[in-house]
């Protein structure tokens, strides 16, 4: 798999039938090794490891619905008492993060409302405190640390 620009982490990588398959340290299960799938592993462990978020508050691929419409989301960090305070939209490395992506991410947000959203391809991220009364988006250099989130 492709060299990402996030810290490295050790992995499980097995060989099914035909397909390369990755351990998830949050579904506690071997998932198909997708490109988009590498992406979401290195964020997954980046948040855990070098940004402090606890690995029982994320959640992956969790359902919602947008206009009768069923979605799912990449990654969701929750708080302590469950409310969503990153949504994480991840792409593929080869995926531009253009701004039918931030739309995208920010279109699933109206539902989830996490203060802070998170795009990445493994290559360039791009994370946003979003006010919701203001009605702004503020860019962030990098993701804030677990601690500093819950206690705004």
């Amino acid at each position: 798999m492709q060299e990402l620009n996030l810290p490295p982490f050790e992995y499980k990588v097995t060989k099914s039938s035909e397909n390369l398959l990755i351990w998830d340290v949050l579904r506690r299960r071997n998932v198909v090794l997708t490109p988009e799938e590498w992406v979401r592993q290195h964020v997954v462990h980046y948040l855990i490891n070098h940004r402090g978020y606890p690995k029982g508050l994320l959640s992956l691929e969790r359902g919602h619905r947008y206009n009768q419409r069923q979605k799912r989301t990449d990654l969701v960090a929750l708080d302590a008492t469950g409310k969503p305070l990153l949504l994480v939209e991840c792409k593929a490395p080869s995926v531009p993060i253009t701004a039918a992506v931030a739309l995208q991410a920010a279109t699933y947000n109206q539902t989830i409302g996490a203060p802070l959203l998170l795009l990445s391809n493994g290559l360039s991220h791009f994370c946003w405190r979003v006010n919701f009364e203001a009605r702004t988006n503020e860019r962030l250099l990098e993701v804030p640390m677990y601690g500093e989130v819950v206690n705004e």
